[in-house]
């Protein structure tokens, strides 16, 4: 099959590499079909993520075609059509009970993020994120293996084209935990910091929830003048605005500030907002 692969810091090419196989029962083979590139592969692409070595498939928003199941696989067949979420999770350990996929203790054999060297599992693993988080090989492939096919994969109407759901596997629920952690409802406010995917989104589900006040800051006009225009964003370009927080307060009721702020920027202007 093709792939892209990492070459070393800020290099990457398509090569051919063998087709991924069935190794564990409840694995399955997804044909993709619409993959992505996340602003968090910029990480990986810039050489800043440890343990990444040459050859490693990136890819961690793809959706396809299931073509092959192991015989543990009960939750989807062969031709469904399903989106993989970015998280590998068993659906079986503590975390996943509690239905905290992101910290499953089971799916991930390398150290994640913890830094010290205490007992505490890392999250879980993560499709093409480094040894760091598992090295399972990621989706921007022809074919990639799917571990744990009956947690995470969920299957999609054929009716909707790949571009309507493809962001349900990690971008579009960012956005919307960053809205329903900051508490987000009917008549609420909010200040998202960052217009990029992440940060539009986030205004997107404000919207639907209902928020009444939702002021954009970015230094992009175009994308200021999108996220007004789509979700009625209140625009705040902090190249011509030295002061957003002054200028959010006084706009607020009471001058009490918003309800909730959302930190969409990545923290890295030259990396782009996520």
């Amino acid at each position: 099959m093709r792939a892209m692969t990492y070459q070393g810091a800020h290099k990457v090419q398509v090569d051919t590499v063998p087709d991924p196989i069935i190794e564990q029962p409840d694995d399955i083979i997804l044909r993709v079909t619409a993959t992505a590139i996340c602003g968090s592969d910029l990480h990986l692409y810039r050489g800043k993520i440890p343990t990444v070595e040459h050859g490693d498939i990136f890819g961690h928003e793809f959706m396809g075609i299931v073509e092959d199941t192991g015989p543990a696989v009960t939750a989807v067949q062969r031709g469904d059509r399903v989106v993989i979420p970015f998280v590998i999770a068993c659906g079986d350990c503590f975390f996943c009970q509690l239905q905290q996929f992101a910290a499953c203790e089971t799916t991930n054999d390398g150290r994640g993020a913890i830094l010290n060297k205490k007992a505490i599992p890392p999250g879980a693993a993560l499709f093409g994120y480094s040894r760091l988080y598992g090295g399972v090989p990621g989706g921007q492939a022809e074919l990639v293996r799917v571990p744990k096919a009956n947690t995470g994969p969920f299957k999609v109407p054929g009716t909707l084209a790949d571009e309507k759901v493809l962001f349900l596997s990690d971008i579009l629920p960012t956005a919307w935990q960053a809205v329903t952690n900051a508490g987000i409802g009917q008549g609420s406010s909010v200040a998202i910091y960052g217009a990029g995917p992440v940060g539009l989104l986030s205004a997107a589900c404000a919207q639907m929830l209902g928020a009444e006040q939702i002021f954009m800051v970015d230094d992009h006009p175009y994308r200021l003048a999108y996220a007004q225009q789509m979700y009625g964003v209140i625009p705040i370009n902090f190249e011509e605005d030295d002061d957003p927080a002054d200028t959010i307060i006084r706009q607020t009721a009471g001058m009490r500030g918003v309800d909730g702020v959302i930190d969409a920027t990545q923290g890295d202007p030259a990396a782009g907002d996520q």
